[in-house]
Order: C-alpha cells, then sequence, then structure tokens
C-alpha cells in the first residue's frame, strides 16, 4: 500500500485530526537501500493482508511494514487498515493480516509470524497499533523517541517493500537506507535519501516502515513511520508520521 491511495488516505485522517548495519547485494525492498545483514533489525515487521474487500465486492491482496514496540503491539501506518471505502478503521481488521519478523530474509528463514487480532488508529496523524495474537519474547522492541529529531538529523529506515514503483510486488528482504529530516510539522516529518543514495526511498508495500535512531544491531528509538511520498526512486521529500507526538496514546493503548 502507499503512493497516490495512501496521500487519499492521509487526507482523510488530516481531515479527522487535522549509521545504520549496511551491507552489499542486490537490493529486494526500498528504493536504492541495500539488504539488512542477517541477525540485525529483527523489530521490523512485515504485514501481508489478504482479501482486501473492494466497493464492488472484488478483492485484493497488499502488504505493509511496521515495527514490533512491545510484546503484544506493532506500530504502522494508519492506512495499513481501512474498510472497503478506504477509511482508516479501528478494531477487528476488515481482513486477514499476518505479521513476520526476525528475519531479513524470507527465502533463509521464515521468522516468527503472529495474527493481527485489533486495530487502534492514532487521533493524530497517519499511524495505527496492531496486536498480536500471541506475544514476542525473544525479540526486543523498538522504543519510542519522546521527542521530534532536529532538520539535518539522521535516521535509518528499514522496510519489506519494493524497489520501484512500476510493477511493484512485496519484497522477500528486508532492505535498509539511511535519511535524513528535511522538514518536520505537527504530525509530520519530511525526510530524503542519503545512503546508499540521494534517491534512496520508500516504496510501494513501505507503509508504516519505521524510521529510528539504531542503538545497536538489534535495538533503536522509532522517531517516525512512512506515510507517503513521490513514486519511488526519488530525490524529494517523503512524508513521514511522527511519532512522539503519538507517546502518551501509544503507552494508554499498550499498557
Amino acid at each position: 500500500m502507499r503512493r497516490t491511495v495512501v496521500a487519499r488516505l492521509v487526507a482523510v485522517a488530516a481531515v479527522v485530526v487535522t549509521a545504520g548495519l549496511l551491507s552489499t547485494g542486490p537490493a529486494d525492498a526500498v528504493a536504492n537501500g541495500q539488504p539488512a545483514t542477517p541477525g540485525t533489525y529483527p523489530f521490523v515487521v512485515k504485514f501481508t493482508m489478504t482479501d482486501i474487500p473492494r466497493q464492488n465486492g472484488t478483492t485484493y491482496d497488499s502488504a505493509c511494514s511496521g515495527a514490533l514496540i512491545s510484546p503484544l503491539w506493532v506500530i504502522t501506518g494508519g492506512h495499513c487498515f481501512h474498510n472497503a471505502n478506504r477509511v482508516p478503521v479501528s478494531g477487528k481488521p476488515v481482513y486477514k493480516t499476518t505479521a513476520t519478523l526476525g528475519t531479513v530474509n524470507l527465502a533463509a528463514s521464515r521468522g516468527e509470524t503472529r495474527t493481527i487480532v485489533d486495530v487502534r488508529q492514532s487521533p493524530l496523524n497517519d499511524i495505527a497499533l496492531a496486536k498480536l495474537s500471541a506475544p514476542i519474547t525473544d525479540i526486543a522492541p523498538l522504543g519510542i523517541a519522546p521527542t521530534a529529531p532536529k532538520v539535518g538529523e539522521s535516521l535509518e529506515l528499514a522496510g519489506w517493500g519494493a524497489t520501484s514503483s512500476k510493477n511493484a510486488i512485496p519484497g522477500t528482504r528486508l532492505n535498509i537506507g539511511k535519511v535524513a529530516v528535511g522538514s518536520i510539522a505537527t504530525g509530520f516529518i519530511g525526510v530524503h535519501g542519503v545512503y546508499p543514495s540521494a534517491a534512496t526511498s520508500a516504496c510501494v508495500y513501505d507503509s508504516g516502515a519505521p524510521y529510528f535512531t539504531p542503538l545497536s544491531a538489534t535495538a533503536g528509538r522509532l522517531v517516525s513511520v512512512e506515510s507517503y511520498g513521490p513514486d519511488c526512486p526519488h530525490t524529494r521529500l517523503e512524508t513521514t508520521a511522527r511519532a512522539d507526538v503519538n507517546v502518551k496514546w501509544i503507552y494508554q493503548q499498550t499498557g
């Protein structure tokens, strides 16, 4: 999910509420990124959505990215969970959604998989919390940064999306890259690619992907999540939803 559809969903939400460990190799997600080293960033989540309803009664499949923030909860883009009218919704998911984490390459390791049983939409921006069917006890959750970053600050992006907006398909490997903060607004942060390319950018199916400050190979602090942007790859600003403005709400929801 992402791009034109995402922009429309974010607009709906707005009306409602007004460096890293980089390795070499072929890219399978995040446009102009690099594949994550095995064992790193196990908290990054690959969402798989099936039988998503359309208004005309047909269905389709899609995907998003996200991050584990507690043993039972994952954070992602609010627009990843919606009804047939593409309006973001809370409660039991309208369509089957699974969350996979603890792996960087599905061909080498299937990781751990859970079903999403509940969704909570942020009242402030394009962020949702998704509850897992059973807790993850062997992966440390990503922390939440309590304040916004500064313009120019470096962040890491990790996602399971495509590498191009053309003929896009969900990735089978976790890809990462570095970005820098270019702008800060109420509820959102604009970022642009830095490494390995100025055109390193989130892509289709990277919705909800975490932008974070890495503290180690398996830990970090979440700054924002992917919301929407231009067709990938690109060198312009990408719009991401701030996590810090949701800290109190997140703790209320997750305990």
